[in-house]
């Protein structure tokens, strides 16, 4: 390849050789060093690359380090280095060396910026689609979706907000980049109050991106900003980027993005941030999800314990009242059996007992407060001993020696609450003698909770429309519990006979978690 108009002519140490090394390879940019470093001879191509003419390139250092030459010039032997073009922008270079004669050396390189960004972008977006499908705190959820955001070249800093209205307060749901920002909502209002100018409410009411050049100056040269002048003078930023959240057509929050100095927010990182913000709309929109089938749970649980209330205390009571009734009838004649008296009076106190054994057990579902104290498996044992003696149906339950149940309060409640409904089901439905409850490890680690009976699986044929639908619905809040946690529910006949329910919950256990995390308070 012969040199270009623009190129510089090669001193007289590198000789001919040099241009058959050129001729014989192909890159976008070919350039020659001395025994220095220092560029002799360009291409044109090389100068559009590094931005400057070739007159002001001859003799000056390259960004290449001659040191990495490999004997034989392969070009497997790839190497990076940045270049600060003229416009002050960093640019990302790919290049082989190859030894030419006189101790010179051949370089091409190619610019790599914006594959190596989009391979961040990429990497970035993988690892915040694992923390949403991973993570159960939505606030640790989001937090490692900013810092992936973050970690990207051009980005300095990143906040994750929501809110329900405009007129609302914003909630800070990921950050990542800033110093201290704990107070950044109160801050931001006070700013508000002043009649600051809020970029971001733009996207929020628009759901359109909202980019802002050069938006760290104006802040800080703005009196109604000064509550804020702290918190976003420490990243080193320049322009910024708010994108919406938006799910099934509604604005959830945006994601706002501050870029360093002499980065513009071109295309593709556009591109990246919508893809961020899909993800973590994705999230908050699963969390608020969450938070209202928590909500439909519990509301099934009371009118299931008012049903129950009604069959058994209720009904009990009212047996009570007619025996006190029977044998106050008794002591007023004359000929009263001493012997009846007895009986119904034995039969009042059982009633009683039985009575009572209801009602405690009924108060102990509101709130199974022994989990704290006893943990889930003694728990769910006490929960077996009150349907044992109620039912007459034989209970076994039994936890592997090397179980230790490091998960939150909110994971065990809701493991019991698989248990307890299992045991409904099993008593309404099964028609068994004997239920066996297992905690045990899998070979993984995972913690397995089984709910084992006899009896003769979900026969609906003898069962009321209510009572089948009611049992539909124990199956699916059972598996919406335990989806809440990562796991999974599987129901079924087993080959010996009798039902199997068995829930597999990944290992760790999900630390806790709790209302606030889920709704996203």
């Amino acid at each position: 390849m012969e040199p270009t108009a623009d190129s510089a002519r090669p001193p007289d140490t590198v000789d001919d050789s040099v241009f058959r090394v050129l001729m014989e390879v192909s890159a976008d940019g070919l350039a020659v060093l001395d025994r220095h470093g220092h560029f002799v001879l360009l291409n044109t191509a090389a100068t559009e690359l590094l931005g400057l003419p070739a007159d002001e390139l001859v003799g000056r250092a390259a960004p290449f380090d001659i040191d990495d030459v490999s004997p034989h010039g392969s070009r497997q032997d790839r190497h990076h280095t940045t270049w600060p073009a003229p416009d002050g922008r960093r640019r990302d270079l790919e290049y082989c060396l190859a030894p030419v004669a006189g101790g010179a050396h051949a370089v091409w390189f190619s610019d790599v910026t914006d594959t190596l960004r989009q391979q961040e972008r990429l990497t970035a977006i993988a690892r915040a689609a694992s923390s949403v499908a991973d993570a159960y705190s939505l606030r640790t959820t989001l937090d490692a979706v900013a810092r992936e955001i973050a970690m990207t070249a051009n980005i300095a800093a990143v906040q994750i907000l929501a809110m329900d209205d405009p007129r609302d307060e914003l909630r800070v749901l990921g950050m990542a980049g800033f110093d201290d920002a704990a107070d950044f909502t109160e801050r931001l209002s006070a700013c508000r109050r002043r009649g600051a100018k809020v970029s971001f409410m733009d996207a929020f009411q628009n759901g359109e991106p909202v980019v802002v050049p050069h938006r760290k100056a104006a802040i800080l040269a703005d009196p109604a900003w000064a509550p804020l002048h702290a918190i976003m003078s420490y990243p080193s930023w320049d322009s910024f980027v708010s994108m919406p959240l938006i799910v099934r057509g509604r604005v959830l929050g945006v994601i706002n993005a501050y870029y360093v100095p002499d980065e513009d927010p071109g295309p593709h990182s556009l591109a990246f941030l919508e893809a961020m913000a899909d993800h973590a709309a994705v999230a908050i929109d699963t969390a608020s999800l969450l938070a209202q089938t928590r909500s439909q749970a519990q509301l099934d649980e009371r009118r299931r314990l008012a049903r129950d209330l009604h069959d058994s205390v209720v009904q009990q009571l009212l047996s009570m009242r007619m025996q006190a009734k029977a044998l106050h009838a008794q002591l007023e004649r004359v000929d009263t059996d001493p012997g009846r008296i007895r009986s119904g009076a034995e039969e009042l106190a059982e009633l009683s007992g039985s009575a009572l054994a209801d009602l405690r057990g009924l108060v102990f579902e509101l709130r199974p407060l022994d989990l704290a104290e006893r943990g889930l498996v003694e728990a769910v044992r006490a929960h077996a001993a009150s349907q044992q003696a109620r039912t007459g149906l034989a209970i076994d339950v039994r936890a592997s020696s090397d179980l230790e149940l490091d998960s939150s309060i909110d994971v065990q409640e809701d493991l019991y609450r698989i248990v307890q409904e299992a045991l409904h089901n099993v008593v309404k439905h099964a028609h068994a003698t004997a239920v066996k409850i297992r905690f045990t490890r899998s070979e993984d680690g995972d913690l397995v909770v089984e709910v084992l009976d006899n009896g003769y699986g979900p026969d609906r044929t003898s069962d009321t429309a209510g009572e089948a639908d009611h049992d539909t619905l124990g199956l699916v809040s059972m598996r919406e519990r335990t989806q809440r946690w990562g796991g999974r529910l599987v129901a079924g006949a087993r080959p010996a006979g009798g039902w199997a329910v068995r829930v597999i919950l990944p290992c760790p256990s999900v630390p806790g978690a709790g209302e606030g995390e889920a709704d996203g308070r």
